[in-house]
Parts: C-alpha cells; structure tokens; sequence
C-alpha cells in the first residue's frame, strides 16, 4: 500500500534551493485555477512588474519559464544564437561551461575564456579575446558563480562586449534577489534566473529579461529558432498584450508560490535584503574563522550569499556532510568539478540567510569538528 510522502523538515543551506516560508507554501496550496482565467492574468502581470523591479529594467519581456534555471538558460541561448554565431563564453566555474555547451549544441561558435575556478574573469582577459574575434556576435558570462562563490564583475563587461558590438547574455541564477542586479543600467540584453535561490521559492522557475536588442535579434533571425516551446516570439504573446494567446498550460500553483515570494521580497524591499544578506554572510564567515575554516574567495570578490569554504586536510567533507544531514538535518552543499571534495558550500540565500540559521550550523560544525579532532587524536595515540 502506498502511503503519502513525509519529507524531513531540513534547513537548506546548501546552494539552493533556499528554505521556503510559510507564506509561500500556504500560497502554493490555493485552488488551482484556469491557466486562461482573467484573474490570473492580473497576477501574472504583478509578476512581471514584480520582477522588473527585481532586474532593475523596462524590458516588457520579462517574465518566468515555466522550468529551472537551466531552462532559462535554454531559452535564452536558443533565441538569440544561430548556427554560426561566434559567441564568447567567460568560464571560472561549472555554470559557465554550461552556457558554452549550450550554444554549441544550437551551432554556435564558442570561444572559451578560462579563469581559475575562485577567481572572477578580468576585463582584459573580455577584451584580448574580443580584439582576436571581430566578429563576436554574444558575449556570455555568470554574473554569481554558484560552483565557487565568485561574483564576476557584470557592469564591466557588459561595457566590454558593447564597445565590440555584442550582445550580451547573463546567468543570474544565484545573484538575482542576494545582490543587485542592473539590467537596463550596466546593458545587459538576456538575462536568466532561478526561483529557487535567493526568492526563497520552490525551483521550478525561471524569471529571464530581454532588451529591445535581444527582441530584435529574435526576430530578425535567419534561421527558426530551434525549440517551439522557449521560442520567445511565441511565449510573449501568452504573458504580454490583452489578447492572451494560449501558448502551453503554465504551472499555476507554481506560480502563485513566485508571486507570493516576490511581495514578500519587496515588502522587505531590496536594499534591505542586500543588506541582510551581506551581515549575515558576514557573520558566518568569522564563525567559521573560529573553527578553523576558511572561504575559498578573496574577499572583494566573494559573494554573499553563497560561500565556498576550503576543506582541511585533516577533513572528510563527503562524511562531514552527511553527519549534517542526518544527524542535525542541515544540508550543505558539495564541490563541483575541479573543485569536487576540496570544498563546501554554504548558502546564506532568501529566507536562509538568517542569524539564528547560522548560529545553528555553526554549532553543529563545531560538534562535528571536536568528534572528528578526537578520532584523529585516538587513532594517533593509538598508532603512536
């Protein structure tokens, strides 16, 4: 006989998703209604506004994919490249190798930019490789590295890429909602996000932003663009206009959930949540100073809400893990790629990023450290 599923009441601290409040799983829970209902085209268009403000930009097109992050970053590439199009891809972490595989798989021509994973992409590394391709069409980055913690310097190269005549397009998956991001200000053209992070909201979303540029580019395309349901021609005319043209049956609770996490989130307003992002972050950075460990990320270009901190030799980082897990049901995050086993990450994200939720991972850190200290003690003496 099956039994309805129970899930553990864990605190996320890893890189996402974030804990979800009260008032947004209440708000998942509402009636589902018509995916066509006047009703929730009033709150769909709340959404986009909601979300303008959070991107800090004018684009009309500026709405969420109904699918994670990576569908956004999906559906940005396959509207404004076509096969061909040279495009340069800024790499220091796993979700800027993902960005290139993307755009080579629509028949792009990607130039990769390679940084050390912890450090940003500098400026005339963009410009060098702009200078050696003149026909540069986008230019493509991870505003937050969520694999390292690195905050890349997005106005700069923003600027860059234009002074060449490129588009540009951004991850803000982990950035959006934590720190600011400036669409219309540093000139960014396609940007993507997830609910999941910094919103605080269950994942399964995707808020992305198109400039007139952008648009124009869609639209100006020789070739179709090469998927029917993150055609952004399309998409737009079911969340823009009066006429709603019925495009795919969206996730209406879903979307009540994103809806209610962005009043929440402007009710705080933003200055205020960058804020606490940062002091918290903060915070948690000289708790664990205290245990013995330490960030990854040089501090100028480390992020708040996502900090990647270097594992000790004398460390198991899989076990430590997983003592946090089950035995005080508080999940972190593990390395990806290259920096696989040689660090954690923690995420001090939305409703995560609270003092009372560091204290308690810091507690537990320190209990776990002072067991694995007297094993290695033991076995020392033992050997000795």
């Amino acid at each position: 006989m099956f039994t309805s599923f129970e899930p553990k009441n864990t605190l996320l601290l890893g890189p996402g998703p974030s804990p979800v409040s009260e008032s947004v799983l209440a708000s998942l829970s509402k009636p589902t209604i018509g995916h066509l209902d006047s009703s929730f085209f009033v709150m769909m268009d709340e959404i986009k506004m909601m979300l303008r403000l959070l991107f800090s930009t004018t684009n009309d097109i500026t709405f969420p994919v109904s699918g994670p992050g990576s569908a956004g970053m999906d559906t940005c590439v396959v509207n404004l490249v076509e096969p061909g199009d040279e495009v340069i891809v800024c790499i220091n972490g796993a979700f800027g190798q993902r960005i290139a595989e993307s755009v080579a798989k629509v028949g792009g021509i990607v130039t990769e930019v390679h940084s050390e994973w912890g450090a940003p992409t500098q400026p005339e590394q963009l410009e060098q490789a702009l200078l050696k391709t003149p026909n540069c069409k986008i230019v493509s980055f991870v505003h937050a590295e969520t694999s390292t913690g690195v905050r890349n310097d997005a106005k700069t190269l923003c600027e860059i890429a234009h002074r060449f005549g490129a588009l540009t397009l951004v991850d803000a998956v982990t950035s959006l909602g934590g720190i600011p991001v400036c669409v219309d200000e540093w000139g960014i053209d396609a940007v993507f996000s997830g609910s999941q992070k910094c919103l605080s909201c269950p994942p399964g979303l995707s808020p992305v932003s198109f400039s007139q540029r952008a648009v124009n580019k869609a639209n100006s395309r020789t070739s179709p663009i090469p998927s029917w349901f993150m055609d952004v021609t399309k998409v737009a005319s079911y969340w823009t206009g009066q006429a709603r043209a019925y495009h795919h049956t969206a996730p209406v609770n879903a979307l009540y959930g994103l809806h209610q996490s962005l009043v929440d989130y402007h009710s705080e307003g933003k200055e205020l949540a960058f804020t606490r992002h940062a002091a918290v972050s903060t915070e948690l950075i000289k708790g664990l100073a205290i245990l013995g460990l330490y960030p990854l990320v040089e501090k100028k270009y480390r992020l708040p809400q996502l900090v990647t901190v270097k594992v000790p030799e004398y460390l198991d980082e899989e076990k430590l893990r997983k003592v946090l897990l089950d035995t005080y049901d508080i999940e972190i995050g593990a390395g990806l790629g290259k920096l696989a086993g040689k660090v954690f990450r923690i995420g001090v994200m939305g409703n995560g990023a609270r003092i009372e939720n560091m204290q308690r991972l810091l507690s537990a850190l320190s209990e776990v450290l002072v067991q694995d200290f007297i094993s290695i003690k033991c076995k020392t003496e033992a050997f000795g």
